[in-house]
């Protein structure tokens, strides 16, 4: 995470040092064993669940990139890619549509 500081409510201190713990997860891969991990994940899941409509939430998925993709995946049949930036989205859905018709012109 950043060493920016935001002020965040008491309620949401285990919320923010878990998103800490997961961006050093995410960035150091070999760190813990994937059912460590997935521990983590979903401590996380239970900590976001409950910190739905806290207005301080978007302030912590902003700095906590391993976070906020957990927050979109976990929202994503409501609400589709809806953290990430429109144009890279738009870009890897183009990717994505050529890789397959290149893919489909292959022959067999």
């Amino acid at each position: 995470m950043p060493t920016e500081t935001i002020r965040l409510p008491a309620r949401l201190h285990a919320l923010a040092a878990m998103a800490a713990l997961l961006e050093r997860l995410d960035n150091q891969p070999r760190s813990a064993s994937a059912e460590q991990y997935r521990g983590v994940v979903r401590q996380m899941q239970e900590l976001l669940t409950e910190a739905e409509g806290e207005d301080s939430l978007a302030a912590l998925l902003a700095i906590a990139p391993a976070t906020a993709e957990l927050y979109e995946n976990l929202h994503y049949s409501q609400a589709g890619l809806c953290r990430s930036p429109l144009e890279d989205a738009l870009n890897a859905e183009f990717a994505a549509v050529a890789a397959i018709t290149a893919a489909r012109k292959r022959p067999h």
